[in-house]
């Protein structure tokens, strides 16, 4: 697959859309912490195959991601911590990927609809409980392949794992470096997954990474916003949109 087929020949009508979707994503993430793959499938989606969304975003979750893991003096320390969900989400997106495929079709946009609209609901009613300490080797393990299994299907990873992190009381710093290592490996095992499904070459590489630019221009414009907006406001419309826009993708896929 290469540049040409993940943007439209080169169509600027389309590559502007692309990167305002990009735009747009980084904003989100800088402003609550993440986003930006659950935004630009969404959108993307609309317009693209989902496997082509999903080689798109490869490059500007990892950067992005990376960025958000710092610092790095405590990185060991939280990675600890999480380490056995980051094993299960490994393990579930390349198993995932060998057995549902390349994300694609009716049944990767009704998938992705349900995860939207799953992870919408929490983040507006949700109130995660405590893990006891004993329980989270094993249920971190479980919980990654959940949220593995979902990447492959839909290229969003933030369903369980995000719900799973707010649960392990981690504070707020300790939450958004946690999702930072939780995105960035989920991020490469896509990546892998896609490139053993055929959907990512030297191309789609390419293509991705002329994303860049766009989500972090986004990203910091949205970290200069979060010191002077409500946080709280946004996160509420951030997730009623998303809850509609689920809702429309599971239509449309099951419509399909």
């Amino acid at each position: 697959m290469s540049a040409n087929d993940l943007l439209g020949a080169g169509t600027p009508a389309l590559l502007a859309a692309t990167a305002a979707v990009f735009v747009l994503a980084g904003v989100v993430k800088g402003v609550v912490g993440l986003g930006l793959p659950t935004i630009s499938m969404a959108m993307l989606a609309l317009v693209m195959a989902p496997a082509q969304a999903a080689a798109l975003l490869i490059v500007p979750s990892l950067i992005t991601n990376l960025w958000q893991a710092r610092p790095w003096p405590t990185l060991m320390r939280v990675l600890r911590r999480i380490a056995t969900l980051q094993a299960g989400v490994c393990v579930g997106t390349l198993a995932g990927a060998a057995w549902l495929g390349a994300p694609a079709g009716h049944w990767a946009s009704v998938c992705l609809g349900i995860a939207l609209v799953a992870y919408a609901g929490w983040g507006l009613f949700g109130t995660p409980p405590a893990v006891p300490a004993r329980h989270e080797g094993a249920l971190g393990a479980l919980i990654g392949m959940a949220t593995g299994l979902i990447t492959a299907a839909t290229g969003v990873f933030v369903i369980p794992a995000v719900p799973y992190l707010q649960a392990l009381n981690l504070g707020k710093d300790g939450l958004i470096q946690a999702m930072g290592i939780s995105f960035t490996v989920s991020t490469v095992a896509l990546a892998a997954g896609l490139w053993l499904n055929g959907s990512y070459s030297p191309g789609a590489a390419g293509a991705s990474a002329l994303m860049l630019p766009p989500a972090l221009a986004g990203m910091a414009l949205g970290q200069w916003l979060r010191g002077r907006l409500s946080a709280r406001a946004f996160k509420q419309c951030f997730m009623v949109s998303l809850a509609l826009l689920g809702a429309y993708q599971v239509a449309q896929g099951l419509a399909g």
